[in-house]
């Protein structure tokens, strides 16, 4: 991913499935994160739309590496299109440890379509649909 910090919202990949489009990824929330400075100092809860950033991050990792499984030569750059049906279950706060599991439901060579679900501690924190545009660097 081109993401570097402070905006590299995964910590580590840790499982890959290119056949059946899967990539599993974790994030550690820290009290060091940036966010919490502001949202909010006296209940730090990780804003949403980082978690969907973070999930669109995971998703753009597959895209990517599927293209290059399928003999795609270059660098790709993925942009975000679009969300689908995002929804927000349970907070997210310092010390979590988000797992996001994503699916491929449809990554071609210009456009993709994931499902992503953030998990802490085994409860869904967050579901949402994303669509991407996938542009050659």
């Amino acid at each position: 991913l081109p993401h570097r910090y402070p905006f590299l919202l995964i910590d580590r990949i840790i499982e890959l499935d290119i056949p059946n489009l899967k990539v599993k990824a974790l994030k550690n929330v820290t009290v060091n994160e940036e966010f919490f400075n502001g949202h909010f100092p006296e209940y730090p809860v990780m804003p949403g739309v980082l978690i969907i950033e973070a999930m669109a991050q995971a998703g753009a990792y597959l895209m990517i590496k599927k293209l290059k499984a399928e003999g795609a030569d270059g660098d790709f750059t993925v942009l975000f299109a679009g969300i689908d049906s995002a929804k927000f279950r349970k907070p997210v706060r310092p010390g979590d440890q988000i797992i996001f599991e994503i699916e491929g439901l449809n990554i071609k060579k210009s456009m993709g379509k994931i499902k992503g679900v953030a998990k802490v501690d085994g409860q869904v924190v967050c579901e949402a649909v994303l669509m991407a545009a996938l542009k050659k660097s």
